[in-house]
């Protein structure tokens, strides 16, 4: 099947987090025997900016850890029907200039033989509706949601049983425990700044528990305004800036256990839906321990996967029995990477749409829920 797929950027994952699963699933596609194509904006607002700060030497650690994927770019009047031609199943991204989402759908209403699919991964269908529902998917025959209650927000508005729920997971062939263990120590946070989205809750679950909690705590990521760095210092913590995802693996090596800190959009109006941080660092076998958010979906096994914290005091206690207890560090491990393997991996979500897309092509015929 030739697939295409039109991304923000594949080259870069500066504050561009569908880079992540998007990697790791086209590479799932290429080694099950598809024609994978990608297609990304000239001077991507992400890529651009990875520029700015670390030159092409930024780009090295995807273009190692992924050899077999590369990307085409397209100018502001790409030549669709040659891009589109021949293509079996093409895939649209959210971050896309709705002009572009609008062209795509015309190819298809004029007669584009393939299968047409929005791609969202973002929570702009609740924070930014407009900005969504501003995008003409008319001639598009199906939405991808990365999580039941974005699904339902396409559902309501009259999508029906063409929504699917397409999670992100985990690219094992990178994020897999170490060969060998080397020593470990503190605790790692790998996650943008964003736009003040979680600063409370940064402090709450993260900054002040590891402080109370007497662990060193290493903070990667980008976008990190002058007082949140402040915060950061005060809190003890140190502040290691950009860090490519290829390299997310190594530096979870090196650690006794890391902390998620859902966005406040994904507690209060799309809960349910981890980030892809989640499945990354469990399948990187290293203890985690989260903030509140409801898993409603049953993706995990909340406390043995990993563990939950209801506040600043129970987080900071979680650190301390895991710094305290490797007994404990093992066994969340262990049942963590058993989830992320049997459930969530990139293979599981190429399996996923291709019985999206046989849902389409035949809708009368029962197929497996698509988790």
């Amino acid at each position: 099947m030739r697939i295409v797929y039109f991304t923000h950027s594949l080259a870069s994952c500066w504050n561009h987090g569908n880079a992540h699963f998007l990697r790791g699933v086209l590479r799932q596609l290429v080694r099950q025997g598809h024609d994978v194509r990608v297609f990304e904006p000239e001077a991507a607002w992400s890529l651009e900016n990875l520029l700015a700060d670390h030159g092409e030497a930024g780009l090295d650690p995807y273009r190692a850890a992924y050899p077999e994927l590369s990307s085409t770019t397209f100018g502001a009047t790409p030549d669709l029907a040659a891009i589109l031609d021949g293509a079996d199943l093409v895939i649209v991204h959210e971050w896309n200039d709705p002009k572009l989402v609008a062209a795509i759908g015309r190819e298809r209403a004029r007669g584009g033989r393939f299968t047409l699919l929005f791609h969202d991964t973002h929570h702009r269908a609740v924070s930014e509706p407009d900005a969504i529902r501003a995008f003409d998917l008319d001639a598009y025959d199906g939405v991808l949601a990365f999580g039941e209650t974005l699904a339902e927000v396409y559902r309501g508005w009259g999508w029906g049983q063409r929504v699917f729920v397409w999670h992100e997971a985990a690219d094992v062939t990178l994020f897999r425990p170490p060969a060998e263990e080397g020593a470990r120590a503190g605790l790692v946070w790998i996650g943008n700044w964003g736009d003040g989205e979680r600063t409370a809750e940064l402090e709450s679950f993260l900054f002040a528990p590891a402080k109370a909690a007497d662990l060193p705590l290493d903070i990667y990521g980008v976008r990190y305004p002058e007082a949140a760095k402040a915060m950061i210092r005060r809190h003890g913590a140190s502040y290691r800036g950009w860090l490519p995802n290829a390299r997310a693996p190594e530096v979870f090596a090196r650690h006794l256990a890391t902390v998620h800190v859902p966005r406040r959009f994904y507690t209060r109006v799309l809960p349910g839906i981890p980030t892809i941080r989640v499945f990354e660092a469990l399948a990187c076998g290293i203890p985690l321990v989260s903030a509140p958010w409801a898993d409603s979906e049953g993706l995990f096994r909340p406390g043995a996967d990993f563990l939950f914290a209801h506040d600043s005091n129970e987080m900071a206690a979680h650190l301390r029995d895991l710094a305290a207890d490797p007994e404990l560090r093992a066994a969340l491990a262990r049942s963590g990477l058993e989830t992320i393997r049997n459930r969530h991996t990139c293979a599981h979500r190429a399996d996923e749409l291709m019985a999206v897309v046989r849902r389409l092509a035949a809708p009368e015929v029962e197929v497996e829920a698509v988790e």
